[in-house]
C-alpha cells in the first residue's frame, strides 16, 4: 500500500526556491547597489557644496559693487555722476539673473549625473523634454522676450532708477528695473509697468546732459540789442547764484531770431543743464528774463509800449487824476460847448 505526497510540499519548494534566488540576487547585486548610493550621495553633496559657493560668491562680489557705489555717491563729484538707487537695482538684478543660471546649470547637471549612475536611458528622456522646451517656448514667447530683453536692457545700462525716460509706449521716471517688467511714473503721478519685450526704442533724458530752450516773444518796436543785452546780462547773473550755477553747466546762450510776426519777433535762449534739470532751469530762465523786462520797460507781446506797459510816475507827473465819472458820461458841459464849432453868419 502505497502513501500519497501531501499536497502542500510543492508550493513549499517553489516558495523555498524563490527566496533562495532573492538572496543570491540581492548578495550579487548588494555592492553595485551601495556603490550607485554611494555615488548619488556624492553627486548630491558636491551639488549643493558647489552651488552654495558659487551663490555665495556672486552675493559677495554684489555687495562690493554696492558698497563701492555707495562710497562714491557720498563724494561731492560722485553724488552727481553715480545713482547709488540705480547702481543698487542694476547689481541686483544681475546677481539674482547669475544665481539663478548657476543654480540650473549646477543642478540640472547633478540630476543628468543621477539618471546615468541609475543606468537610466537619457535619450528619450532628452527628446520630451525638447519637444516640451518647443511647446512652452512657443505658449510663453512673450515671457521669454521680456526676460531676454530685461536681461541685455540690465547687462548693457539703458536705464535705471531715477531716470527720465521715454519708452514710446510710456514715458516718465523709472521706479524699478526687474527682469520682465520696468515700472515708471508719469507727470501725474500714475505708475506705468511697461513689459520689457514691448519696448522698441528708448529715450533717455537723464545721461550725459539736457538742454533747456527759452522763446521769449518781444515786440516788434524793441530794440533787439537792448533785448538781447538783457537776456544776456539775466542768464550770466542766474548762472551766478545757488543752485543754479550747479544746474546750469555752460553759459546761457542767446541763439537768435526764432520767427517773425507782424507785431512780435521771438527770441530763442538756450541753456544747457544737469541731465533731469532742463524744465526747473527754463522756468526760473523764464521768471527772470519776465522780471527783468518789466523792470527795462521791454514789450513782451506786440503793440505799443503805451498799451502794455504803465509808469506811475509818469501818469503823476502829467496832471491831476481824473474826476469821477468823466470816462463814463464824457467830457464835462463846458468841454462839449466849447468843442461845438460856431454857427455861421448866414445860419443865425
Amino acid at each position: 500500500m502505497s502513501t500519497a505526497t501531501p499536497p502542500a510540499a510543492a508550493p513549499l519548494d517553489s516558495v523555498s526556491r524563490t527566496a533562495s534566488q532573492a538572496g543570491s540576487w540581492v548578495d550579487d547585486n548588494w555592492a553595485s547597489w551601495l556603490n550607485a548610493g554611494l555615488q548619488i550621495l556624492l553627486i548630491l553633496v558636491i551639488a549643493i557644496v558647489l552651488r552654495t559657493a558659487v551663490r555665495r560668491t556672486i552675493s559677495r562680489l554684489i555687495e562690493r559693487m554696492n558698497r563701492g557705489a555707495e562710497a562714491a555717491a557720498a563724494t561731492a563729484l560722485g553724488g552727481l555722476l553715480v545713482n547709488a538707487e540705480r547702481r543698487k537695482q542694476r547689481s541686483e538684478a544681475i546677481g539674482s539673473v547669475l544665481r539663478s543660471v548657476a543654480s540650473f546649470v549646477i543642478l540640472g547637471t547633478a540630476a543628468l549625473t543621477i539618471l546615468s549612475v541609475l543606468r537610466i536611458d537619457l535619450a528619450p528622456l532628452l527628446a520630451s523634454a525638447g519637444v516640451a522646451g518647443v511647446a512652452i517656448g512657443f505658449g510663453a514667447r512673450n515671457l521669454v522676450t521680456d526676460f531676454l530683453s530685461g536681461v541685455f536692457m540690465i547687462l548693457e545700462d539703458q536705464y535705471g532708477v531715477g531716470d527720465v525716460i521715454d519708452a514710446g509706449v510710456a514715458s516718465g521716471t523709472v521706479v524699478e528695473v526687474g527682469l520682465r517688467v520696468t515700472k515708471l511714473r508719469g507727470d501725474n503721478g500714475e505708475i506705468w509697468y511697461v513689459r520689457n519685450g514691448e519696448v522698441k526704442r528708448i529715450g533717455n533724458l537723464s545721461q550725459g546732459w539736457a538742454t533747456a530752450v527759452v522763446d521769449v516773444q518781444v515786440g516788434a518796436g524793441e530794440d533787439m540789442d537792448r533785448a538781447r543785452a538783457v537776456i544776456v546780462e539775466t542768464g550770466d547773473t542766474m548762472s551766478k547764484e545757488d543752485p543754479w550755477d550747479e544746474f546750469l553747466w555752460e553759459p546761457v546762450q542767446l541763439l537768435g531770431l526764432e520767427s517773425v510776426g507782424s507785431d512780435f519777433v521771438v527770441l530763442q535762449v538756450q541753456a544747457r543743464t544737469m541731465p533731469g534739470q532742463a524744465a526747473p532751469v527754463a522756468r526760473e530762465l523764464r521768471w527772470r528774463i519776465k522780471r527783468a523786462f518789466d523792470r527795462e520797460g521791454i514789450v513782451i507781446t506786440g503793440g505799443s509800449p503805451a498799451a502794455t506797459v504803465t509808469d506811475p510816475a509818469a501818469v503823476a507827473a502829467e496832471g491831476a487824476p481824473v474826476a469821477d465819472g468823466a470816462e463814463e458820461n464824457g467830457p464835462a458841459p463846458e468841454q462839449r460847448a466849447a468843442s461845438v464849432p460856431p454857427p455861421a453868419a448866414g445860419e443865425r
